[in-house]
């Protein structure tokens, strides 16, 4: 028998081995051999008899009961201590401690909630607000992603439904108290109840100590997914462009499926109560971190592999997974993994960093000769500089189709009708764009990007 995640040998008794107990029953259980090496040898114990009387008691103030049974072996004495999993937390003089691997470890902070919540039958994104209504509800956000999902064959049928009769389909209410998770994925302002609901973007020189400039996108999931891809195309990454014909083609400098898993792993699967999304972005790399350590039973050679999808917010996760932005199938890495492979770049590297996930993706080569894509911060960069990001958003809808509203606009924008406005009157004032006819009317491309 050798020593593993649910072994554990110790040459003889001492009080600090009831935080070994206390970490087995907070995990799968295990047991406990005092008077073996360790090399699993039985040392023979000559206080047997006082100890079988000792460790039950001191077991007990643990608020738990275990098989202690003295077993024998070359007329050697040791004692063997059973220990079950336990379904509630147990804590040793208001400490809890967990066995993972072949180490015991103290649960503190972020850990400690989740490990509680867990034992509760809870994740953190289940939990109600108690302090939110629906008003706080962005139903805008919320109609736009359920319409959205209903391409993807998932989301159920919420034709005709109010906003509370949505969030219950989606099972993101309690009775009708919202839970975290519709906070997280459709709050008009989620800051106002957790701290760090954001993605800051920093642009990088070579080695990550000169912080060219930077940006923070603040708001719901579905608010940061958006604009996160939006500032990241415009203003943090330059594309190459190809000539076909009479056409120009443009290639981003990473496939956009690898970045876009990236930043929905990152999203779905952070810790909530931790720090915010972070993204690096460097000459001749782009990383991606988050906080949250992988579950327990996940390594890093697990991601690179199929292995069985454990979402740390289920409640996220599934709301993503109706509207058709995630599987359940523990995909997202590899998809990374073969987005890179196909685009010809090299394989990512996902470490654990800082209590977090770092997943990081090259350009071919290491070096790009140095193109930033925005190297000066205040301007938006890219290939048509002289447009913002939001107005070349505006302009890419317009020609994907021509006839397409102000209203509409400003559906798809996520903005009011005025703010769209003055993005079209800049587009028209730059020459880019004019109207042919008024209501029933079309935009003419006057400068083919």
């Amino acid at each position: 028998m050798n020593e593993q995640q649910n072994i554990e040998w110790k040459q003889s008794w001492h009080d600090d081995y009831l935080k070994w107990i206390c970490g087995f029953a907070n995990a799968i259980g295990g047991t406990l051999f005092i008077g073996k090496d360790n090399a699993g040898g039985v040392v023979h114990l000559e206080n047997h008899q006082s100890l079988m009387e000792v460790i039950p008691n001191k077991i007990r103030g643990l608020g738990i009961i275990c098989d202690v049974n003295l077993l024998e072996e070359e007329q050697k004495k040791y004692i063997e201590i059973k220990v079950n999993p336990y379904s509630v937390p147990v804590s040793l003089r208001g400490r809890y401690y967990y066995r993972s691997g072949s180490t015991k470890m103290e649960l503190t902070g972020v850990e400690l909630n989740e490990f509680l919540l867990k034992k509760m039958g809870k994740t953190w994104d289940d939990v109600i607000e108690e302090g939110a209504t629906i008003d706080d509800v962005d139903e805008k956000i919320l109609n736009q992603f359920v319409e959205g999902g209903h391409e993807s064959g998932r989301m159920p049928e919420t034709q005709g439904l109010s906003t509370i009769e949505i969030l219950d389909k989606l099972r993101l209410l309690e009775g009708k108290k919202i839970k975290r998770a519709a906070l997280i994925l459709f709050g008009k302002d989620p800051n106002r109840f957790y701290s760090n609901i954001l993605v800051k973007i920093g642009r990088f020189d070579k080695d990550g100590s000169d912080l060219k400039f930077q940006e923070v996108i603040e708001g719901n999931l579905i608010h940061l997914l958006t604009e996160t891809e939006i500032l990241l195309n415009y203003k943090f990454l330059s594309k190459k462009i190809d000539f076909k014909g009479l056409h120009r083609i443009e290639v981003g400098e990473y496939p956009v499926a690898a970045l876009r898993e990236m930043l929905l792993n990152a999203l779905v699967h952070r810790t909530y109560m931790g720090s915010w999304v972070q993204i690096r972005v460097f000459d001749n790399k782009l990383s991606i971190w988050n906080e949250g350590a992988l579950p327990i039973g996940l390594d890093l050679e697990s991601l690179k592999r199929d292995h069985s999808s454990r979402p740390r917010n289920p409640k996220i996760a599934d709301a993503c997974f109706k509207a058709g932005y995630i599987d359940t199938w523990g995909r997202g890495t590899l998809k990374i993994i073969n987005a890179c492979k196909e685009a010809q770049l090299p394989e990512p590297e996902i470490i654990e960093r800082d209590g977090g996930v770092q997943v990081t993706i090259f350009k071919i080569g290491g070096q790009d000769g140095g193109q930033d894509g925005g190297q000066d911060g205040g301007q938006d960069g890219g290939q048509d500089g002289n447009l913002t990001a939001r107005q070349k958003v505006v302009l890419e809808h317009i020609i994907k189709n021509p006839k397409i509203s102000r209203s509409q606009l400003a559906e798809k924008l996520g903005i009011n009708e005025s703010a769209v406005q003055k993005h079209l009157d800049a587009l028209k004032k730059k020459g880019v764009i004019k109207r042919d006819g008024e209501t029933t009317g079309h935009w003419d491309i006057l400068i083919k990007t």
